[in-house]
């Protein structure tokens, strides 16, 4: 896998995000635009203040469309408008906690939103690879003590996670019955826990320690045993675009795809907050305090040689290069300076390309 060609490639290409106003969607747009590509978002407004969006300097560098997946007649207007050739569908009400408190807006987003987008590409005569990002909380979790596979079963607990389940399904269905006729190719990417600079969500292990080490508080840790596949957001991103380049250049590849870190970085929530404390100095430190929230996994971990064996994939970072390049991106923002140049030398290290095209 050369990163630098996967980059290179995109320059010029017409691509849609979905969810680009999210965590991952700015750090994907962003990637993009430095690669010289026409990009096209379709979201809802940013979900957090502050947001990456804003401090990506994107909006004046691509089309943001503000809609809402489960709207079929304006996402359709917007892929008729963009008419890319490549998908990268993230749009998804993506946090756990939340998935309990509105199961119902949860599915329609995740399920009826992949429905949607998946439609508006079966009518597109222009679109020719798609990859729907889901979750590793796809799976049947039986707690046990190594990687699931892809071919392992598929039934999240939580809304969340069953929605994604939901989604894979759906995918799978339209795959067998719309897109076999060669015209465009589609996968999913099933990405473990991510983490990295600008996100700023509730109930995320990684902003919640900046939010506390800001303000000089202990860090609060819930369920510090619970163990998971963490690693930092341009892994997964890297993977998405390096997926949806070879299977439009070669059907077969189409496929599933888990898209984690080794099995030594997979580490404790606990092991994580220590390893923050570590990258942000300054007295940093957590506590362990029980919320008695809703269920959620103790113990996952992902399967990775499916993508190994197909692209020659490695995980380029350790969960600890990881939590200190998040760490210096919001110490950066935290000083006042310029995060979207810590970005920018970030993509730059990740794909071996050092040119900007923004």
């Amino acid at each position: 896998m050369n990163l630098t060609e996967v980059f290179e490639f995109y320059r010029g290409r017409r691509i849609l995000v979905t969810g680009h106003t999210g965590f991952k969607g700015s750090w994907l747009c962003r990637i993009l635009v430095k690669a010289g590509a026409q990009v096209t978002g379709y979201s809802l407004e940013p979900p957090t203040d502050p947001s990456l969006f804003s401090l990506a300097d994107l909006e004046g560098n691509m089309d943001s469309i503000i809609g809402d997946v489960r709207n079929l007649s304006c996402l359709k207007a917007a892929f008729e408008k963009a008419k890319p050739a490549f998908v990268f569908h993230l749009a998804a009400q993506p946090i756990v906690r939340d998935s309990y408190r509105e199961p119902v807006m949860t599915y329609e987003t995740n399920v009826m939103g992949t429905v949607n987008v998946l439609e508006c590409a079966r009518q597109s005569a222009a679109v020719r690879s798609v990859v729907n990002v889901t979750t590793d909380k796809v799976y049947e979790n039986l707690e046990r003590d190594y990687g699931y596979r892809e071919g392992d079963r598929l039934d999240g607990f939580d809304p969340y996670s069953n929605s994604k389940s939901c989604s894979e399904l759906v995918t799978h269905s339209y795959k067998r019955s719309f897109f076999t006729d060669g015209r465009c190719a589609v996968s999913t990417c099933r990405a473990g826990n991510v983490i990295g600079g600008g996100d700023f969500a509730n109930d995320r292990i990684v902003p919640d320690c900046v939010r506390a080490a800001i303000k000089g508080m202990p860090i609060v840790v819930r369920n510090p045993n619970s163990i998971r596949p963490y690693q930092h957001v341009l892994e997964p991103l890297a993977v998405y675009l390096m997926v949806a380049k070879a299977q439009y250049e070669e059907r077969s590849l189409a496929d599933s795809y888990n898209v984690g870190p080794d099995d030594r970085d997979c580490v404790t929530t606990g092991t994580l907050a220590d390893l923050f404390c570590e990258a942000w100095g300054s007295k940093a430190h957590w506590i362990t305090k029980n919320d008695n929230g809703p269920h959620e996994a103790n113990f996952l971990k992902l399967d990775c040689a499916k993508l190994k064996n197909a692209f020659g994939w490695q995980p380029l970072y350790d969960v600890k290069k990881a939590v200190r390049m998040s760490a210096e991106w919001y110490q950066s923002y935290a000083a006042g300076g310029d995060p979207t140049s810590v970005m920018d030398r970030q993509i730059a290290e990740m794909f071996g390309e050092e040119s900007s095209h923004v």
